[in-house]
């Protein structure tokens, strides 16, 4: 598996990979209706721009030529963040894929690039409800921060997010499942 930094041509893949990953991560979360509404067209739309306006930092994950997952990093966006926070802005894997340990090694790379750009500690809001994702996030060191949660409604459901953060200091990788 070969983690690099994502092109334009990959926009496609990418959004195929965020929708499926809703579709499947949140079955149980938000109505099947709101994620059948989601599309890889209108996905595709936002990763095209994001990657032209060359915003953040998108590594994915590729086997021979298959696109397996990604993470999308940059600063924290929270208005409390100190000057050396960073932020997990999104991780999805393939659901193919899910514990295999893509998701370990996207990672294991935004850890390296992020250490690169001077970041001390990274941050990333995570739905509570997301009890994979949760696991996820635990195993690789971060824990609950004590800001309040986050409510939204999102496809009619109301759901909480709660942020997570963890320090950035070299460090043993963990064993982590993925998601």
């Amino acid at each position: 598996m070969l983690i690099r930094h994502a092109e334009p041509e990959d926009a496609r893949a990418v959004a195929e990979i965020h929708v499926e990953a809703w579709q499947v991560a949140y079955a149980d979360i938000f109505p099947q209706e709101f994620l059948k509404s989601l599309t890889v067209a209108s996905r595709q739309a936002f990763w095209a721009q994001f990657l032209k306006e060359k915003q953040g930092h998108l590594q994915v994950a590729i086997d021979g030529v298959r696109l397996l997952g990604w993470i999308n990093t940059g600063p924290c966006r929270d208005q409390d963040a100190a000057k050396g926070d960073a932020e997990i802005w999104a991780l999805y894997a393939s659901p193919a894929v899910w514990s295999t340990g893509v998701g370990r090694q996207l990672w294991w790379a935004a850890q390296t690039t992020m250490r690169e750009q001077a970041f001390r500690r990274c941050c990333l809001w995570v739905l509570a409800q997301n009890t994979r994702a949760m696991r996820f996030y635990q195993a690789a060191g971060f824990e609950r921060d004590v800001v309040p949660a986050k409510t939204m409604e999102l496809g009619g459901v109301k759901v909480e997010e709660i942020r997570l953060f963890c320090n950035l200091q070299v460090q043993e990788p963990h064993r982590t499942s993925d998601r």
